[in-house]
């Protein structure tokens, strides 16, 4: 502690030593030493009327050796749980959910960046195909003429989204899915970055209700923390009728 002729200033260091999860021997933080000093000043007004402390915390400091986990799951027709088969039917809507995990993060909320579908592992492979780009904008639906959209989000760790099944011409029917995944602060608001956006008759619209965001799926829209994640499935033709 310390004293000058307007002030008093306390000095302090703050400790931060993570624990491992619950049941596991892994962190997912490093350590971390700051030292704070606050500063009080020596006149004031005195006031019956204390302080009321928000309690909100700091969340602005990105911290060091920051590690996200993304999934990206097929899940039932009621979005219930994840799917047993990866095998579909042309037209069949094929149910993918994206998920960031939380740990002890800051809330996040996830996005979709782009999603390309190849007929091997490597993303790189011909023939692909393109049906989420333009930082999350469904272009599948507006190129075909699908049901493919996003559902309208209910949880800002998870991002629901369905694709009507497809082959590509002269192929088995096997898929590789593999989408950019995203996730930012979830107090942070959308845009022109950061969106989930579907095509209707009627236009954009945006699975966080913000359509404005939407603008620029027609041309082309101006990387918070990224990762990589991948599916595989079946898409048959199918059966004749009896």
């Amino acid at each position: 502690m310390q004293m000058t002729e307007d002030g008093l200033i306390y000095s302090f260091t703050l400790v931060y030593a993570p624990e491992a999860l619950s049941g596991t021997p892994v962190v997912r933080t490093g350590d971390a030493v700051v030292g704070i000093e606050c500063h009080y000043a020596r006149r004031a007004d005195v006031s019956s009327d204390a302080l009321r402390p928000t309690w909100i915390p700091y969340a602005a400091t990105k911290i060091a050796e920051e590690l996200l986990v993304f999934s990206l799951q097929l899940m039932t027709d009621d979005w219930q749980f994840e799917r047993p088969s990866n095998q579909y039917f042309l037209g069949d809507l094929i149910h993918i959910e994206a998920v960031v995990m939380q740990y002890m993060h800051v809330p996040l909320r996830v996005f979709v960046d782009s999603c390309v579908a190849t007929t091997a592992p490597d993303v790189n492979s011909v023939p692909s195909y393109t049906f989420i780009d333009n930082h999350g904008c469904m272009v599948d639906a507006k190129i075909t003429g699908s049901d493919s959209r996003f559902l309208n989000r209910i949880q800002d760790d998870k991002l629901q989204f369905q694709l009507e099944a497809f082959r590509f011409q002269q192929d088995s029917g096997l898929i590789y899915i593999t989408c950019f995944l995203k996730a930012t602060a979830a107090s942070s608001p959308t845009d022109a970055e950061h969106k989930a956006c579907s095509f209707s008759p009627n236009g954009w619209t945006a699975a966080d209700r913000d359509d404005q965001v939407c603008g620029c799926c027609d041309s082309g829209c101006a990387l918070e923390w990224e990762g990589e994640a991948s599916l595989s499935l079946v898409v048959k033709e199918n059966p004749l009728a009896g």
